[in-house]
């Protein structure tokens, strides 16, 4: 069987690689996730639609947001225009009063975090909601169904008719087991921005499903991406990781198991592996900026995607087995091995040992190599084949003394 080629969108799309999710609204202010109206009983739906008279956004600012995801070496930003509350973080223009422009931000916050990504130079996507509490469209009848979807075109067409995107994300389908009306929703991406990437969250336990001929992505939440079969395909979708910093998409005040530089970088290379983007959310605070301790992680892991740019923007995986979670990526002509779970060479009485250096054997890659050099020193590697080059040995050094990539890149001339 053929693979097919991707479109010219969805190669650019996945030499984008790495993303900042944002996940932001009227929940912000309660600090407790952004599922908070749904999970907790003795939330009164009008007490909590109250909260749009204290959503001030005072500390919402799109181009530092925006600088601070090209900090972090992400290539594109996905924002939460209208979540699953139903709140709108735009100006839906008159099909109601439930948004931004409406509440005490007074503010078309959408458009503010358009126009900070463009002059960042970052791509920005937004996220919207197909599931909707304030209008019960996960339990509304038939014929009402019907007048929400209508609905929900409606408010599309706003964004799509007044935001110069790059894509658009889709939540919430799987909520009802009803006539999405899918084509005419994708008619109207195509109508109005026919370059926008479409992806449609197909959730926990339908991941890497390809839901609509117009899905250009399909998405991996919360775990780590299989490599996607694209044999007998019909077109090429891309595919996408989507990952919380901690246990919440919306800010949880009470959350502190939060994840470092070391997993970040861990599961961007993992992804990167396997062929996937992916995707890190962060929960901005109920005024909008983002957290001290996120701001900082984003930034210690973007240092790691400065030294090996190529690698992760360029870098396709390569059909080979590897020992353990090491890699093989192709980048224009070149190849690189990334190494996990290396250790740090040192006196035994200061450094923590592992069993993490010595031989590791690519089998398959049918490729002569004749030099490898570590990425972050240029200190060479040495290489042993088997004379038909199906085997092929890298004898990995560990880390000198006062550095740790977490994952140790090789470049490989073959």
């Amino acid at each position: 069987m053929t693979v097919p080629d991707p479109t010219p969108r969805v190669a650019e799309f996945e030499r984008r690689a790495y993303g900042m999710f944002l996940h932001w609204g009227l929940y912000s202010q309660l600090g407790r996730g952004e599922w908070i109206l749904h999970l907790d009983n003795d939330l009164i739906h009008e007490e909590y639609e109250g909260l749009a008279e204290t959503f001030t956004a005072e500390a919402f600012d799109g181009r530092k947001i925006a600088s601070l995801a090209k900090a972090a070496g992400m290539k594109y930003a996905v924002l939460t225009a209208r979540h699953h509350d139903g709140f709108s973080l735009y100006d839906t223009r008159g099909l109601t009063d439930y948004d931004a422009p409406n509440s005490a931000a007074g503010r078309d916050l959408v458009r503010e975090f358009v126009d900070g990504c463009h002059a960042e130079g970052i791509e920005p996507f937004l996220y919207h909601t197909t599931l909707d509490w304030h209008r019960d469209s996960h339990e509304c009848s038939p014929g009402e169904f019907d007048e929400y979807v209508d609905f929900l075109h409606d408010s599309l067409e706003v964004l799509l008719a007044e935001y110069d995107l790059g894509g658009i994300w889709f939540d919430g389908d799987w909520s009802r087991d009803d006539d999405w009306r899918l084509d005419e929703r994708y008619a109207l991406v195509r109508e109005h921005q026919p370059e926008a990437i479409v992806v449609n969250n197909t959730g926990i336990g339908n991941e890497g499903e390809v839901s609509h001929p117009e899905v250009d992505s399909v998405t991996f939440e919360q775990r780590e991406p299989d490599p996607v079969n694209r044999e007998g395909m019909d077109k090429y979708v891309a595919a996408e990781m989507c990952q919380t910093m901690n246990g919440h998409w919306g800010i949880g005040e009470r959350d502190f198991d939060y994840k470092s530089p070391g997993d970040i970088i861990e599961t961007l290379a993992t992804c990167r592996a396997r062929g996937a983007n992916y995707l890190l959310n962060v929960g901005p605070t109920a005024e909008g900026a983002i957290p001290e301790y996120e701001t900082a992680a984003l930034r210690r892991a973007g240092e790691w995607v400065e030294l090996h740019d190529d690698v992760i923007y360029d870098g396709r995986p390569v059909d080979c087995e590897t020992p353990g979670r090491d890699a093989v990526l192709e980048a224009d002509d070149d190849l690189y091995y990334l190494a996990f779970d290396l250790s740090v060479s040192g006196h035994e009485d200061v450094t923590v040992r592992g069993d993490g250096t010595g031989p590791r054997t690519i089998v398959g890659l049918d490729r002569e190599v004749t030099v490898a050099r570590w990425v972050d020193s240029d200190e060479g590697i040495r290489v042993l084949q088997s004379d038909d080059a199906d085997l092929t040995t890298l004898d990995c050094t560990g880390y000198p003394y006062g550095t740790n990539t977490v994952v140790r890149v090789a470049e490989l001339d073959a």
